[in-house]
């Protein structure tokens, strides 16, 4: 190893070093993966006030949709709007071409709510939290 180099660590970058890291592993993605064509994919849910009680956050990128968030304030669950958000979010991505879905959700999360949304698991991090299990789940959208 050159020893002109140094590894430093730093908790607190700055949004700038943040960003050179970023755009190195997205250009050598692109380089071998192809165009991205990514778009973020965001729904809210407004109540009567116009504050935000529920929302799907994600993207759509690859031919695939990222659901990273997906959230209903907990006195509208049961309710159909979390499957209505989804259900939303899918046509969207389908619109721009994506053919399947993906997330992780924990097991005091929701993976029985997206299994009855036809996911399914394809991978486990057991103890992640300790005594709970993050799964991760996708859907064929096509």
């Amino acid at each position: 190893m050159d020893e002109s180099y140094e590894i430093v660590h730093n908790d607190r970058p700055e949004p700038a070093a943040i960003g050179v890291i970023g755009q190195g592993i997205h250009a050598y993605n692109e380089e071998m993966g192809g165009q991205q064509h990514y778009q973020s994919l965001c729904f809210f849910l407004h109540g009567p006030k116009d504050e935000i009680v529920g929302g799907l956050i994600g993207a759509t990128y690859w031919d695939w949709f990222y659901i990273d968030l997906l959230w209903v304030t907990e006195e509208l669950r049961g309710q159909g709007y979390g499957p209505r958000l989804l259900a939303e979010a899918e046509t969207e991505a389908r619109q721009r071409g994506a053919k399947n879905a993906f997330l992780d959700t924990f097991s005091f999360q929701a993976p029985d709510f997206y299994r009855a949304q036809g996911y399914v698991v394809f991978g486990e991090l057991p103890d992640f939290p300790a005594g709970h299990t993050r799964y991760y789940m996708q859907k064929q959208l096509s």
